[in-house]
């Protein structure tokens, strides 16, 4: 849990702020959404001029949590622009859901210069202490959670759509509190936001039961490269540029998508290869529990969680597959004493 001195500090330096830019990782996920979406309403109810920017496309789903639109970097504003505070002149950054540059692709350029202070609030154990003040609980099952104990804290006002973003994002982040990260604080939050608003029923259909016919086309697409490895324990599966054409689909469209081969009972980890425009191959690593997928992805210059983790390869997809195929082996030799 974060102190209540280090939370103090944190009121301290919105207090004295007036303008507020939020951002958090590429490819924000459920979590960093909400989170973002939580703090942003806050902020405003608080007489601060705040603005977004996301690293990449906010994903169509989560759309209806935000007031308004967050700006994209290389789309709505470049980072010369944001450099010469031609998009906005911040005295106060605050990166949510993320603590580490290799997330934050040319944005770290923009912070290494950055002269203004910086609050982050995370909960990954990965972490290159990016804030002047940094709300970190690592046992927090989504960023969320110090979000609303922030909100508590402060005694900031809990609006139902505050209450909306935050649900949502410790939801998506506990796979709808079926994960092993779900627990009683989980619960007990998201009891609180119910009270306040939240209709589990209708979130649960706006983000899971509402597929576009284009996002359904592109998990067909992945589940047919679906290959089992060690015995049905590990599974991978592809996606190339090729197939984001031919369904009408992009890189946002894939989120939870690793998920889907879980389904199978003999898999206990589970890898989504992306080949990206540039070349590299993003791999998206999920677990049931029994393997740190963390430790994986830390190894090549990635991060994220024991179960929900990420990085970044040098391609061809051939060559990033054996690389994950290779620890995933060794972390199931260790598993099974060998």
């Amino acid at each position: 849990m974060v102190s209540a001195s280090v939370f103090q500090k944190a009121v301290e330096l919105i207090d004295k702020s007036s303008n507020i830019l939020l951002t958090t990782h590429i490819k924000p996920d459920g979590d960093a959404c909400g989170s973002v979406a939580a703090m942003y309403d806050t902020l405003l109810a608080s007489n601060k001029k705040v603005k977004m920017i996301f690293l990449s496309e906010l994903p169509e789903w989560y759309e209806f949590l935000f007031t308004k639109k967050p700006a994209i970097l290389g789309d709505d504003v470049t980072i010369d622009q944001l450099k010469q505070g031609q998009f906005f002149e911040t005295d106060l950054i605050v990166l949510v859901d993320v603590n580490s540059n290799n997330q934050l692709p040319k944005l770290a350029e923009y912070l290494k210069q950055n002269d203004k202070p910086v609050l982050v609030i995370d909960h990954h154990v990965t972490g290159d202490g990016l804030g002047d003040v940094e709300l970190i609980d690592t046992d927090a099952a989504a960023t969320a959670l110090i979000v609303f104990d922030f909100l508590k804290y402060a005694n900031w006002p809990m609006t139902d759509k505050i209450a909306q973003a935050l649900f949502v994002a410790a939801a998506t982040d506990t796979g709808w509190f079926r994960f092993c990260n779900t627990d009683s604080r989980v619960h007990q939050t998201c009891a609180h936001l119910i009270e306040a608003g939240v209709n589990p029923t209708q979130l649960y259909h706006d983000l899971y039961e509402n597929y576009s016919p284009r996002r359904f086309k592109l998990m067909i697409e992945m589940l047919n490269t679906l290959e089992l490895h060690f015995d049905g324990r590990f599974a991978t599966q592809y996606l190339s540029q090729q197939v984001f054409e031919k369904t009408g689909t992009a890189m946002k469209d894939t989120e939870n998508l690793v998920n889907e081969c879980q389904r199978i009972g003999t898999v206990e980890a589970a890898a989504l290869f992306v080949k990206l425009k540039d070349g590299r191959v993003k791999c998206s690593l999920r677990s049931k529990g029994t393997i740190d997928v963390r430790k994986i992805a830390a190894k090549f210059g990635g991060g994220g969680h024991t179960m929900a983790a990420g990085v970044h390869l040098p391609g061809p997809l051939k060559d990033a597959k054996e690389l994950i195929l290779a620890e995933m082996a060794e972390q199931f030799k260790q598993l099974d004493g060998n």
